[in-house]
């Protein structure tokens, strides 16, 4: 009789986590033979090496729960602390690791809050009343048109954590897409209303905040649930509705470049070249240290780019590019890629679980391309961060949860499908 192996219960897991030891040794072996073995880096090789141990020792614990996203994100998070400990000089980024490994703990917490689609299903009320708070915080105590809340101690990014929960909101199944409503004729289905009324308040409350760099992110998760939901319904008419939904969407993303704001017709018509004292000096910094790094980079601690502002935020890529090369940097960029994509090996078993996936995977390739193309000169820089790479609390802390989403889309618990097929087991045998 053959045997179906659970990915989820291989027994790989203790390979993984010395591939991942393997991994963090050897960029804490480099960073000690360039910067010098000083009392930092020592100090960074215990933290990160320890957050491996206790990691490794959770993940065994819950082994029936640990998937690929663990692994990959383990993995990225101790990278992440390395590369920050090292801009500039080695000095151990103490804030950055603690908020990685408060990442870590969220992705758990999240997981176990929508592993099952019903329950998670059930709660949208409660998404759309979170949603509603973080827009009220906003505009309530985030100052003049501003997107940060300052606590003295700590400063919080509400718009950040709007971002998980947009994707609840987008996310859907079958079932709501079949409770249709009528209204004068109209006939809507609640769930789609509401994820359109959601989008345009986020296009609005941008608007206002002057923080239009991040929309697009916001843009892409909605139309990949619009998406989803026209293939859960298979219309007749979804493509002329898509054809014509694109036109209306050219022509009001040409609408918003003629009529944005002053500062973002700089960035769109600025030569960064003209003016690399000016709106192009980020960009022109970037591009010379991505080049000076060449493929293998400069060494860990001997680059210059930390001197300018945002250097380990919105211009990380050409910061790990100008110490560890462009060959590490793409392949720091292909890790973090890699936690959507590790969906694929065990594929989600609810479109709910599929619509999170998706929601997910916009949210990260959205920001990544936004971030590399910008500090590269590709499109205008927007501001945004890379996921886990750069520094930043209220972005690790949205990416956790983020990450959380994903691991339940491949490890997921059908609880309320269980118990319907066991029913249904327990009636034929009755009438057997």
């Amino acid at each position: 009789m053959s045997r179906t192996i659970d990915p989820r219960r291989s027994g790989s897991h203790p390979f993984l986590l010395l591939l991942i030891v393997a991994a963090h040794t050897a960029m804490l072996l480099t960073v000690g033979l360039t910067a010098g073995f000083t009392p930092e880096v020592m100090k960074l090789g215990c933290y990160v090496l320890a957050a491996d141990f206790v990691g490794s020792i959770v993940l065994q614990l819950v082994q029936r729960q640990a998937c690929t996203v663990d692994f990959v994100l383990l993995l990225v998070l101790g990278i992440s602390t390395i590369y920050q400990s090292c801009f500039g000089g080695a000095v151990f980024a103490m804030k950055h690791y603690l908020f990685g490994l408060m990442a870590f703990v969220m992705c758990q917490l999240s997981y176990l809050l929508v592993r099952n689609p019903y329950r998670a299903e059930r709660l949208k009320p409660l998404w759309y009343v979170l949603f509603g708070i973080l827009v009220l915080s906003i505009l309530l105590f985030t100052g003049s048109r501003g997107i940060w809340i300052d606590l003295g101690f700590i400063t919080i990014q509400p718009s950040e954590f709007v971002k998980p929960v947009f994707v609840l909101i987008c996310a859907s199944s079958m079932h709501t897409q079949l409770q249709k409503k009528e209204w004068k004729g109209l006939h809507y289905v609640p769930d789609n209303l509401g994820m359109l009324i959601c989008t345009g308040v986020i296009v609005c409350l941008q608007w206002w905040c002057r923080d239009l760099g991040s929309l697009p992110t916001f843009l892409a998760v909605a139309a990949f649930g619009l998406l989803l939901r026209l293939y859960y319904l298979r219309e007749k008419w979804s493509v002329r509705f898509m054809v014509v939904f694109g036109i209306c969407g050219a022509v009001l993303a040409v609408a918003a470049l003629k009529f944005a704001p002053a500062y973002v017709q700089d960035r769109l018509n600025v030569d960064i070249w003209a003016d690399m004292s000016g709106d192009g000096y980020q960009q022109c910094k970037a591009l010379t240290a991505i080049a000076e790094g060449g493929w293998f980079g400069k060494g860990a601690g001997n680059g210059t780019l930390h001197t300018v502002a945002a250097a380990n935020t919105d211009i990380v890529f050409a910061t790990i590019s100008e110490e560890w090369g462009l060959f590490s940097a793409l392949m720091a960029v292909i890790l973090v890629l890699f936690l959507p994509a590790a969906v694929l090996t065990v594929p989600p078993r609810s479109y709910y679980h599929a619509g999170l996936a998706v929601g997910v995977a916009a949210v990260f390739m959205v920001q990544m391309t936004l971030n590399i193309f910008g500090s590269c000169n590709l499109i205008p820089f927007t501001g945004v961060t890379i996921p886990f790479l750069s520094q930043g609390g209220s972005s690790m802390l949205a990416s956790g949860i983020l990450a959380g989403f994903l691991k339940a889309a491949q490890a997921p618990v059908l609880s309320s499908a269980e118990r319907s097929r066991k029913k249904a087991q327990g009636g034929r045998m009755q009438k057997a």
